[in-house]
């Protein structure tokens, strides 16, 4: 499997273009549906979920992110409001830069303009693998096409040997599963030796 890369904007451009560090809290709402974009987001240490809710107030995951990467970004670049929520899952420290002074950036740096769209194209590749993956029945399939999605942004290749950031929860709300059927499906492919069970932690 290949290791993807998804280098970061250097922090120290972006202050010298007038990026700020803000804090958040876990369960802190970066930005909400519905709000005009104004900033690029990158994270310096901890997690952000993107999610929506539907008609009946479930939640559903479209992306977990960490340290080093950014988000929201696509929406600078088009007149749409946001069509999701950023949360903060953990504490979180994230560099904010104002939409002007972020495209300022990208044309005072070219170059940066092609980390930008490696950055936003990878997330395109995961929106298409998760499409194809949501469309299954099988439960298995799903899990294993997101599993194999979050370790391929590690070098190790051993199987069994990377180890799942997320709760039962988050993995069901990621691929629209109820969370019965994740606990289920899991305890299936560790019989199966698809999948590895360590004190209740994930080995993929």
């Amino acid at each position: 499997m290949k290791t993807i890369s998804c280098t970061k904007l250097d922090e120290d451009l972006l202050k010298s273009f007038g990026g700020e560090i803000k804090a958040f809290k876990e369960g802190d709402k970066i930005f909400q549906q519905g709000e005009v974009p104004m900033f690029y987001f990158q994270i310096i240490e901890g997690k952000v979920k993107e999610n929506n809710q539907d008609t009946e107030g479930r939640e559903f995951i479209h992306n977990i992110l960490g340290s080093g990467q950014s988000f929201g970004d696509s929406m600078l670049f088009i007149d749409k409001r946001y069509p999701i929520n950023a949360e903060a899952i953990t504490d979180c420290r994230v560099i904010r830069l104002p939409k002007p002074n972020f495209l300022n950036l990208l044309e005072k740096h070219p170059e940066t303009s092609v980390q930008i769209n490696s950055c936003m194209s990878q997330r395109m590749h995961y929106q298409f693998i998760m499409m194809q993956n949501l469309a299954s029945n099988d439960p298995a399939v799903r899990l294993t096409g997101l599993l194999e999605y979050l370790k391929s942004f590690h070098s190790d290749d051993v199987p069994l040997s990377f180890q799942v950031q997320l709760t039962r929860q988050q993995i069901a709300n990621l691929t629209g599963l109820r969370v019965e059927t994740v606990i289920r499906t899991i305890k299936k492919m560790e019989k199966d030796h698809t999948v590895k069970i360590n004190n209740r932690k994930i080995f993929f």
